[in-house]
């Protein structure tokens, strides 16, 4: 095994980078900013055990709102810290794998979505707790729009073996950054998480249209080649 200790933040990148493609604003930089956190991570420090801490964080979250709803407003704040912790342990989980050299690719892929979809569903629920009346039925809305997003790309790494967690400059990262805003503008103005969710909500919903489109394009075309090759 090449000595860890002698590799360069770029070399890191493209190991930690294996196996996955991104597409997403911030990628260059979050690389390089994982990449060094990987290296100082302590060795009892599994991805396991990261993977629950990204878990934690979706508590948090879930917990910002409760606490919001039944105390004070400001909890949303917790939210916004539920989110860089989810980001931690979610960003992390499998790339100190692939920086081990103990990749688990099937189990960590299982896991880590299994997890997502855990995640997305405590969020939801905590808006739903949050908000009242028909507003509640914008949080399960963007539940299931999420899902449905979650389901286009494990299609799509299915059909093409090529896994990517981005939708084209927007990846994990960018939403919780996009998420943690609307929790920081609804403690400045009180009930404007109710329009800004809305409007992301509709705005996820475009964007599965045109991803489910371009998937069944892909589904198509793999048809006509599976074709070709039979004849």
């Amino acid at each position: 095994m090449e000595n860890q200790s002698n590799l360069s933040t770029n070399d890191v990148v493209k190991i930690i980078a294996e196996g996955r493609n991104r597409t997403n604003f911030f990628k260059d930089s979050e690389q390089k900013f994982i990449a060094y956190l990987v290296q100082r991570m302590p060795k009892w420090l599994s991805s396991d055990m990261l993977t629950a801490i990204g878990f934690l964080g979706s508590l948090m979250t879930f917990a910002s709102f409760v606490f919001a709803f039944y105390v004070h407003p400001t909890f949303l704040l917790l939210g916004v810290l539920g989110y860089f912790v989810s980001w931690f342990g979610d960003s992390l989980d499998g790339r100190i794998a692939y920086y081990r050299h103990i990749p688990r690719k099937w189990y960590g892929y299982a896991l880590d979505i299994t997890v997502d979809w855990l995640g997305v569903i405590l969020i939801g629920l905590g808006f739903v707790v949050y908000v009242d009346g028909a507003w509640e039925i914008v949080g399960f809305l963007f539940v299931v729009l999420y899902g449905w997003e979650m389901l286009t790309t494990t299609v799509k790494y299915k059909i093409t073996g090529k896994y990517s967690i981005d939708s084209g400059i927007f990846g994990p990262t960018e939403v919780r950054i996009i998420l943690s805003l609307i929790l920081i503008l609804e403690v400045l103005f009180h009930n404007s998480i109710q329009y800004i969710s809305l409007i992301t909500t509709l705005l996820l919903l475009v964007s599965n249209l045109i991803n489910t489109t371009k998937l069944l394009k892909i589904a198509d075309e793999c048809d006509l080649k599976e074709k070709e090759q039979n004849k």
